[in-house]
């Protein structure tokens, strides 16, 4: 039976929570996901986690902040004119919203309080500085020749 390396491709359920018991995301219920480690495509400690586990394994991993979505950076605060959002958006402190770069792409923001002339966002991930705790089942290892893919 093979065991998970650096740079294989898995097939995993998984549940995402914190340590406290809340669950974030789960897959268990659904179609596991199949991922290239050493991409970048999952946080680097579930991918280190994950190597030596073989087929049929279940573990549960708790990963600190500087190897899952690192610590607060209060420099990714910012405070943004209430006119450049959209004003039938009902703001709340807590609510995560999408924001987009200038490269195109998206990332989510926290609002942390708001008044009629501006609206201060966390850029930070909504996850950072907290431990988190996965869950997975490992449902197929290919250690085979990884297809090339462009980043």
């Amino acid at each position: 039976m093979s065991q998970i390396e650096r740079n294989s491709r898995v097939t995993i359920y998984y549940r995402l929570g914190l340590t406290n018991g809340d669950v974030l995301e789960d897959n268990f219920d659904d179609e596991p996901m199949t991922v290239q480690l050493g991409c970048g495509e999952m946080a680097e400690g579930l991918e280190l986690a994950l190597i030596g586990l073989r087929e049929g394994q279940e573990e549960t991993i708790d990963i600190g902040p500087d190897l899952a979505f690192g610590y607060v950076d209060e420099t990714l605060f910012r405070s943004i004119p209430r006119i450049e959002f959209d004003p039938e958006l009902e703001l709340e402190p807590g609510l995560i919203i999408e924001f987009a770069t200038e490269e195109g792409e998206t990332l989510p923001g926290t609002i942390l309080d708001f008044n009629e002339d501006e609206v201060r966002v966390d850029l930070n991930h909504p996850l950072a500085g907290q431990t988190v705790r996965y869950s997975v089942r490992v449902v197929a290892i290919d250690d085979g020749e990884a297809p090339q893919t462009l980043h």
